[in-house]
């Protein structure tokens, strides 16, 4: 199902986007990013985030990402924030003419980290769909929209009421470039009951 852009808002908008009817596009303002503490010790917290709200306990969320991102860093994907502390996101983040990294980040209670495997750099379109069962959460990704893997599962601990969820993109460093986000869908649980070793008593 799509949903109803006018349901989404915006956590920090842009200066430059388009919103049409399953299509955002977002240009990214320098400078920008979502981060918390670890290792690095900084934080930040002033990307550009579009999206809705639901208390809906089982769906899935689904994304295609096209970028042109030329500069280090620069990176636009699928996010669920519920405040500056406690939030996930999923995207291809551009490191050189060679390589990106296509990964993850869960922050919980202030704390980042930072899940990645390396893509080449000539990958230009990459789809997300993000799972919640509850106050659990599965990231996967997909080259075609048609076969997704998974990324991770993860636990958010605020994550179990109300949450956002929607789109991001962003340029850590002195850059800006155009995310295009297209065949955006809301859809029944993509994420399987666990059919193995039964849950602890």
């Amino acid at each position: 199902m799509q949903p109803d852009m006018q349901a989404f808002q915006w956590t920090r908008q842009p200066e430059s986007y388009l919103i049409g009817e399953n299509r955002v596009e977002i240009v990214t303002p320098p400078h920008t990013d979502l981060w918390q503490r670890t290792y690095y010790g900084f934080r930040n917290d002033n990307a550009p985030v579009l999206q809705m709200r639901t208390a809906e306990k089982y769906f899935s969320f689904v994304v295609r990402t096209e970028f042109d991102s030329r500069a280090r860093f620069d990176q636009c994907g699928i996010v669920l924030y519920l405040d500056s502390e406690n939030w996930l996101k999923a995207s291809v983040e551009y490191e050189n003419e060679q390589i990106q990294h296509l990964g993850s980040v869960v922050t919980n209670h202030g704390y980042s980290d930072w899940a990645t495997t390396e893509i080449p750099a000539s990958v230009r379109v990459m789809w997300y769909r993000l799972s919640r069962r509850a106050d659990d959460f599965r990231l996967e990704c997909s080259t075609d929209g048609k076969t997704f893997r998974q990324m991770r599962i993860c636990h958010l601990w605020e994550g179990g009421g109300e949450v956002q969820f929607g789109i991001y993109a962003c340029s850590p460093e002195d850059s800006s470039f155009r995310a295009v986000f297209t065949d955006i869908e809301l859809l029944e649980c993509q994420w399987p009951a666990h059919d193995g070793q039964p849950p602890d008593p």
